[in-house]
């Protein structure tokens, strides 16, 4: 049987058997050589040890955007004093007589240094990497042996956090073996702490899939280290998520009836409830937990929506009944959307923004512990979340039906795919910044194009001269020539559109980011079935860590599957 198909084990038991070698601690810090010197108002200091390493951090960062927030500086400053020996506080009070140019340009020529390697010393790093990669990097699960996602601890240094965090700049501390949780079974091998050190705490847990846990001091939250996507037990909770999806499939004509009925309920609570379903359905918004303030950046999700961050349009654009959103959602992406809705919609809307401040909750009569469990009520398994992974594979399966031309040559394809997973990272609001690269990127590859442009054109002339020659003397050797020529322009116009695919997709890519979805809303399944009907190399797709993580579906799937 395939190791996707395993016996099943009793109810929340994950494993039987657990044996790993617990965490590889980042090594100590090395301190700076003697000449690379940090300066307080002008003059040299010598810093202690602690001290020079949380300086350190601070040096690297120099040429990023971060140390120019005030925010940034004055919680590194703060932390950075905490550490520091009475001496050096009583020198040290101000960060603008602080002089880091030094470290910073010792890390970036190390850097360099670094690049400039020759190739045997960068394959001796490489082999030192794959030794430790070896040791702390696989667990033997059940008398499998399997990868570990992220077998080393973070290494100490400054947070920084998406968005406008709150804490960013504060000291990420370097976690040690008396910090760690080992989980392993009894009967295992119980992995060794480093020499002189012990660990926190050894427990036998077969209910939870992580190895080691520790937590970390700026957000108090628990980190774990897990298992590589390409595992069974990650695969299984993977496929396990798309069933869960496409059983949603089945019932949400139910569903969306019932929501539909429920903006005219006679209790408000209700009615807010089928709104923002009615906005996590249709265009794929988060649910939006309620958050502390003050700990992380100011996000929100559909049920945390403020008066703020909505406007209505009776009429804009030449459509009716027009919601304008504009809000920072996860990771303080900003979502903005301008969305026709229909007039029951836009007319509780209104309703429910009567007499507010624009600070004031939209659905103040909600939370997403009420939404979750009216949608457990609905089907077993139900969270708002798995409206996204419908919706997302939903769509990616429409587009792919709506925009594949079977006539189409492979690059052809690849562009219909990529068009109908840009259609998802659009409804998914999955952006990323124009790469700093891109126009330089661009050029090189415009001027490849009109290189090529040339080519196809001196072909061209060829061929008419061929067929001339012809014409003149019916000669067999003429007619052998005209079709070499004719094959070399056919070749020579493949290559010119191929690169002109290449450029019309680039440009329709440089602000959405295709990884996300492709990682974790749309069934691979989807994907594994299409590049069988077409015969596509699944490699043109899925890169290699992809291929591996989506092992489950590449061995199950035929070319008919249907999400």
């Amino acid at each position: 049987c395939s190791r996707w198909e395993e016996e099943k084990k009793e109810d929340g038991v994950k494993w039987k058997q657990l044996e790993h070698r617990g965490p590889y601690f980042v090594p100590p810090y090395e301190p700076l050589p003697k000449d690379v010197q940090f300066y307080y108002d002008g003059k040299p200091l010598k810093l202690s040890l602690a001290t020079e390493e949380i300086a350190t951090f601070y040096a690297k960062m120099l040429d990023h955007e971060y140390t120019t927030k005030e925010i940034f500086q004055n919680n590194f400053f703060h932390d950075w004093r905490k550490e520091m020996t009475s001496e050096e506080q009583e020198i040290i009070k101000d960060l603008d007589k602080c002089d880091f140019g030094e470290i910073h340009k010792y890390f970036v020529d190390k850097n360099e240094a670094r690049k400039a390697l020759p190739k045997e010393e960068k394959q001796k790093l490489k082999e030192e990497a794959d030794k430790i990669q070896e040791e702390y990097g696989y667990c033997i699960l059940d008398g499998h042996r399997e990868k570990i996602g992220n077998f080393k601890t973070e290494p100490p240094g400054l947070f920084r956090g998406r968005g406008e965090h709150p804490k960013m700049g504060m000291l990420k501390k370097r976690i040690m073996p008396e910090d760690v949780i080992i989980n392993c079974s009894k009967d295992s091998k119980i992995p060794k702490p480093p020499e002189g050190h012990k660990w926190k705490e050894v427990r036998f847990d077969n209910t939870v899939t992580w190895l080691a846990s520790w937590t970390e001091n700026i957000q108090n939250t628990f980190k774990y280290i897990m298992l590589n996507p390409s595992s069974k037990l990650k695969g299984e909770k993977d496929w396990q998520k798309y069933e869960v999806a496409r059983r949603l499939k089945d019932v949400v004509q139910t569903i969306r009836a019932q929501y539909r009925k429920d903006w005219k309920s006679k209790e408000i609570k209700k009615r807010q409830r089928a709104v923002a379903l009615y906005f996590i359905d249709k265009l794929a918004l988060r649910a939006g937990n309620e958050k502390e303030e003050g700990e992380t950046a100011d996000t929100v999700g559909c049920c945390s929506l403020r008066v703020e961050h909505i406007q209505l349009h009776p009429q804009l654009d030449g459509q009716e009944h027009v919601v304008e959103f504009d809000f920072l959602g996860k990771d303080s992406i900003r979502y903005y959307n301008k969305v026709s809705v229909e007039k029951p919609v836009f007319k509780n809307l209104q309703l429910f923004m009567k007499n507010k401040d624009p600070s004031d909750d939209l659905f103040e009569h909600l939370n997403t512990t009420f939404l979750n469990k009216h949608l457990q009520d609905l089907m077993d398994g139900l969270t708002a979340k798995v409206f996204r992974t419908y919706n997302a594979s939903i769509t990616l399966q429409e587009q792919l039906k709506a925009l594949t031309n079977p006539e189409d040559n492979v690059a052809g394809k690849l562009l219909s795919y990529n068009r109908a997973n840009r259609a998802v990272a659009i409804l998914c609001n999955h952006q990323r910044s124009i790469p700093k690269t891109f126009a330089r990127s661009m050029q090189v590859l415009q001027e490849k194009i009109d290189a090529k442009k040339k080519q196809v054109e001196e072909a061209q002339e060829e061929v008419k001269k061929a067929e001339d020659e012809f014409k003149d003397t019916k000669d067999a050797k003429a007619e052998v020539y005209v079709e070499k020529k004719k094959k070399l322009l056919k070749r020579l116009e493949e290559q010119l559109a191929k690169m002109n695919i290449q450029a019309t997709d680039k440009e329709e890519n440089k602000q959405i980011a295709l990884g996300t979805s492709k990682l974790n809303y749309l069934d691979p399944r989807i994907t594994v079935a299409w590049c069988k009907k077409f015969g596509i190399p699944i490699e043109r797709i899925y890169n290699k860590a992809q291929r591996e993580k989506f092992a489950w579906a590449i061995d199950m799937t035929g070319e008919d599957f249907e999400f």
